[in-house]
């Protein structure tokens, strides 16, 4: 069985009529790529893990080679921000560069909780390149658990008039 072939070898665009669209796509593509790893850009968003307890949200960020002292964490209302710099080990004029992969310069992640936190209620550890965060829920966002009881019998039709004939309920 033979299946239909995604690309064309033959060099005749009228076999291939999106041929030359497809090209032009894939060059975009790869400049865009080329231009996301690019260090002028700065050191972008870092990455997060998000997990949520009883009473509390906890956040980490990745922050490899960040000082300390270079990292700010706010609340704007019920938004959490990180902010930070991430500084460039040595001038480019003492070394003969290879590759250069690894950026630098400033970075900015947030995110909104689904509530605003009360004063104090945020803690920040840095430890070994990771950035801890826990922002406890304030008492009126803390899940409760509520039980529902469930009735036996067909649900009343909304509208509908009482039965008149049913006996009526004796109060205890």
């Amino acid at each position: 069985m033979n299946l239909p072939r995604l690309w064309t070898r033959s060099q005749d665009l009228t076999s291939d009529p999106f041929r030359a669209m497809r090209r032009e796509m894939e060059n975009a593509f790869r400049s865009f790529d080329q231009n996301l790893s690019s260090p002028d850009i700065g050191a972008g968003t870092p990455p997060i893990d998000v997990t949520e307890t009883k009473d509390a949200f906890e956040v980490t960020a990745e922050l490899p080679g960040v000082d300390e002292k270079d990292i700010k964490v706010s609340l704007d209302g019920n938004q959490l921000v990180i902010t930070g710099e991430k500084k460039a080990e040595s001038t480019k004029e003492e070394k003969d560069w290879h590759v250069e992969e690894r950026s630098y310069g400033s970075f900015y992640r947030s995110m909104s909780l689904p509530f605003e936190p009360e004063d104090g209620a945020v803690e920040a550890h840095f430890d070994k390149g990771v950035l801890h965060l826990t922002v406890k829920k304030p008492a009126k966002a803390t899940k409760i658990t509520k039980t529902i009881n469930i009735k036996t019998g067909t649900p009343p039709i909304a509208g509908a008039v009482p039965d008149k004939t049913a006996a009526p309920n004796k109060a205890a």
